[in-house]
């Protein structure tokens, strides 16, 4: 029962959110729209890539990209192009209502693009994870690249470049040294950046001549959106800090428990994005489930480390087989690890006898003070006499009286039958010595 809920569940995760759209008469043309939403990252590109399959399964005659996005990654942003490029669909981009960056690059790689009357498209300067210039080589790649996207279609590339340099001085259009520039609606009109301002979808068709067109809109999946997100750079390292400390606090508290919960939780949700957005296989799922049996062995049996060991090296190699890009992940692991020893220290040196954390770490001793005896000590032994029934190299059996006792010498070797003596007992500890005939 539990399975076919899971099951059910997981279909439900995956399936659109949404509905494609009216009854199709089989002469009407196909309009696929397709949302370029949020940030543009390798998550983007992979609902994308659905996306322009399902358009030519369905025969689609027009893809509209209806663009609002405040820009994103370059790479991202240049895989796009190629698969916009690679399709022998028409596609026109609908800036409704910004194609900031990443997102202008995009629309300029389309064959037509309409505007909403509030629409705005540019600013396309690339900056790094500091929020500061990118290196010139970068630079120079990425005009070249704004450049190529603007001729694609007779556009003037002197637009497109001010896009990305901030050198250049367009005081017509409200630009000058310092700014990148960013076209409004009228603006991209004057400047042939833009075939059309439209304030709906019907307007579009009608500027497109696809009046009566079946339309249908493509929606992002549960699986999708959370793909989105945990494939994001910035969430990467993120999420790999939030497991890497719960597994490490795991390790250092009795059983299995809410740090562990917490670690391989988060494991799981890069690992589940990462498949959905297509950049995980089934061998690095494979690893990760290896590596987690591996730690589990680890934190449930006695070990000396080296099943955690094995078990942190399988999540690794599988993080880095299911990445989208090594380097990143390079990255962000060794700042999951710099966070997670920072934390560790702070946590387990200021807070270890605080808190929640007094539940987390164990720090209880069974001392005799408290009352915890592990074996009794045979005070009434001692003095008593008996014989080694074994040798004592330097631990054996000696009888004592009745009983057949684990005994130890001082060190010294005591032949098979030799008459011994108990001088010290301590717990289990019974110590015996030689004990010579009288003359």
């Amino acid at each position: 029962m539990t399975g076919s809920l899971l099951c059910i569940l997981f279909a439900f995760v995956l399936l659109p959110l949404t509905s494609s759209g009216e009854t199709r008469s089989p002469n009407d043309p196909v309009v696929y729209y397709i949302p370029v939403e949020q940030t543009v990252e390798r998550g983007l590109l992979a609902f994308l890539e659905r996306g322009f399959s399902e358009a030519i399964e369905e025969g689609a005659d027009h893809i509209i990209l209806d663009i609002h996005t405040p820009g994103g990654a370059v790479d991202a942003a240049n895989d796009i192009a190629k698969l916009m490029g690679n399709t022998d669909i028409p596609i026109t981009a609908y800036v409704n209502t910004d194609a900031i960056s990443a997102g202008a690059y995009i629309a300029l790689n389309a064959d037509n693009i309409v505007m909403a009357p509030t629409g705005s498209m540019g600013s396309a300067g690339v900056i790094d994870g500091a929020g500061n210039a990118a290196e010139e080589k970068t630079q120079s790649y990425w005009l070249s690249r704004m450049q190529a996207a603007a001729e694609l279609n007779d556009r003037d590339p002197l637009y497109a470049l001010a896009m990305a340099d901030n050198r250049y001085d367009l005081p017509e259009l409200g630009s000058g040294p310092g700014e990148f520039l960013t076209l409004n609606a009228q603006e991209a009109m004057d400047v042939r950046y833009a075939e059309a301002i439209v304030n709906d979808r019907s307007e579009i068709l009608e500027f497109l001549g696809l009046e009566g067109a079946h339309e249908i809109q493509m929606e992002v999946t549960v699986a999708e959106q959370i793909a989105r997100i945990v494939t994001h750079p910035v969430v990467i390292p993120i999420l790999l800090s939030i497991g890497s400390l719960g597994l490490v606090l795991e390790l250092y508290s009795p059983g299995f428990g809410i740090p562990g919960i917490m670690g391989i939780s988060a494991l799981l949700l890069f690992f589940f994005g990462h498949m959905i957005a297509g950049f995980a296989g089934m061998e690095s799922m494979l690893l990760f489930i290896v590596g987690v049996i591996l730690i589990l062995i680890e934190i449930f049996l006695v070990g000396f480390g080296l099943f955690g060991i094995l078990g942190i090296i399988a999540i690794l190699a599988g993080m880095l087989l299911g990445s989208y890009s090594t380097a990143w992940m390079l990255i962000s692991i060794v700042i999951a690890i710099i966070v997670t020893g920072v934390a560790s220290v702070i946590l387990f040196r200021y807070f270890g006898d605080k808190g929640p954390w007094k539940k987390i770490v164990l720090n209880a001793a069974t001392t005799s003070e408290a009352g915890y005896i592990t074996n009794e000590t045979r005070n009434d032994l001692i003095g008593e006499k008996g014989e080694a029934i074994t040798p004592l190299r330097p631990s054996g059996t000696a009888v004592i009286g009745n009983e057949y006792l684990d005994v130890v010498t001082e060190g010294r070797y005591i032949g098979q039958g030799s008459n011994v003596i108990v001088v010290k007992t301590a717990g289990s500890r019974i110590v015996v010595r030689e004990q010579k005939e009288d003359n």
